[in-house]
Formats: structure tokens, C-alpha cells, sequence
């Protein structure tokens, strides 16, 4: 019987579609296990059954254990930074406003349990899980220093910075928050209480404008 119009127009169906309920059960279910073991000795099985679905459904969502971990990263750092707080839509002729923005979003992802967790684990495992720890690097610290170059390149067009090296410049101002309180909290030492964050992240941000801010 030949197809009608509508029939023809219609793609057919591959599977079934995903259930955004069962992604949700396998992601909080890996991040628990990635951070309780780390990627090496966190098993997809055990993630599986704490998920309540089977091995081979993780599989079709996630083609290894590497890439789930990637994906928990992801999701991690869309999370608590959202982008750099949405950096596109950050004025680039405010930039203290949106440093402290950026600042605060990013020493909050920095200090999160989960972010210092996955740190532990892949230090310990750098020599042996190379693909983690480059999926761990392209979904963290290269994603939000690009975002933060671009938004620095935005500035730097407007006027209101002088930044010859946005990527540099990035890194420099992350990197302001990865000193004593970022090792204590790797180390499971007491770690910074929130006024000892907050004065951080405001002197931070002066030394970044006072550094790049365009000459009198």
C-alpha cells in the first residue's frame, strides 16, 4: 500500500525516547558513586542497581563509565555556574559587577564537595585514567576559563578593560581562588568560612580591575 503525504513527510522512529526521570536517577546515582570511589573503582553496576534500571540501559545513554563521568561533570558545572551566570548576558561595561558574578559563582563550584571530590580521585589517578581526566578538564576549568575569555573579550571591545590576553586574563582571575582554602578543602582541613570567602572574592576582583582596567 503506498504511503500518503503526511506518512512520507514523517521521519520514523529510532528507540524509544529518553526518560528525563531515569537520566535523573543514573546521574544522581553516578555522581554519588564517583565521589564516594572515584571514577576507577566506581562500578556501573552498582550504579545501575542504586539507579533502578539495568547495565546495558546506562550504556545506551552514556557509551562507557568515562563518558557518564564527563556527563556528571557536565551537568555539575551547568548547575552551580550556569555558564559563568549566564555570561552573555553580562554587561561589558560593568566589569566589577560581573567579576564578583563570575567570582562568586565560580568559588562556590570551587568549593563544592563534589568538585574537590572528583580532584582527589583523579590526582590519584592521573598516571591510569587519562580519558577522565581530560573529560574532567574539557567540561571544567577549559569550559569556564573560555566562557570568562569571552566575556573579558566583550569588555575589552567596549572600553571598560584593557585585556590583550582574554584566555591568560581568565586563568589568572580563576586561578585567584584555587590558593589556601581550594588546598584545605582537597586536604578535608577545615575549610573557609563564608566571611573569609566573600573578602577572597572582593579583593580578587580589585586586583584583577586595578590590573587590567584602561589607563588615566
Amino acid at each position: 500500500m503506498p504511503q500518503t503525504e503526511d506518512e512520507a513527510a514523517t521521519p520514523p522512529r529510532r528507540g524509544r525516547p529518553r526518560d528525563p526521570e531515569r537520566l535523573r536517577r543514573i546521574m544522581e546515582a553516578a555522581r554519588s558513586h564517583f565521589y564516594a570511589h572515584g571514577l576507577e573503582r566506581a562500578s556501573v553496576d552498582a550504579i545501575a542497581a542504586d539507579a533502578g534500571v539495568s547495565k546495558m540501559t546506562i550504556y545506551s545513554h552514556f557509551t562507557s563509565k568515562e563518558g557518564l563521568f564527563e556527563a556528571v561533570v557536565r551537568d555539575r558545572t551547568d548547575r552551580v555556574v550556569g555558564g559563568l551566570a549566564g555570561v552573555e548576558a553580562l554587561d561589558p561595561n560593568q566589569p566589577q559587577k560581573a567579576l564578583m558574578t563570575i567570582g562568586e559563582h565560580f568559588l562556590t563550584l570551587a568549593r563544592e564537595e563534589d568538585t574537590l571530590g572528583h580532584f582527589r580521585s583523579l590526582y590519584g589517578a592521573a598516571g591510569t585514567q587519562r580519558e577522565a581526566c581530560e573529560a574532567f578538564y574539557r567540561q571544567g576549568p577549559e569550559r569556564l576559563i573560555g566562557d570568562l575569555a569571552a566575556y573579558l573579550r566583550r569588555a575589552d571591545a567596549a572600553g571598560s578593560l584593557n585585556v590583550r590576553h582574554p584566555r591568560q586574563a581568565a586563568d589568572l582571575f580563576l586561578a585567584m581562588f584555587l590558593g589556601d582554602g581550594h588546598i584545605r578543602g582537597l586536604m578535608m582541613l577545615e575549610p573557609p568560612d563564608a566571611r573569609e570567602n566573600k573578602a577572597l572574592l572582593r579583593e580578587a576582583v580589585r586586583v584583577f580591575i586595578a590590573a587590567y582596567s584602561k589607563a588615566p
